[in-house]
């Protein structure tokens, strides 16, 4: 798939937990590793609101899309 998700990316550079950012956003810790590992198939733009919110960044910043052959 040509996007890539660089939520942990976010994570490392806010110095938050998946725990934390998992009680903060209102998900289970299971579906943020779902969307941290790149299986999640969608993601509704309430919970990439709360995830910009609370890490402080833009949705470009947590999701990339990149060519099919780049990857």
């Amino acid at each position: 798939m040509p996007i890539i998700v660089n939520l942990d990316v976010m994570m490392a550079k806010r110095k938050i937990s998946s725990g934390d950012l998992a009680k903060k956003i209102d998900i289970t810790p299971a579906n943020l590793s779902i969307l941290k590992t790149g299986k999640a198939k969608a993601i509704r733009f309430s919970t990439l609101e709360k995830l910009c919110e609370v890490l402080q960044c833009q949705p470009g910043d947590i999701l990339e899309w990149r060519d099919e052959e780049e990857v």
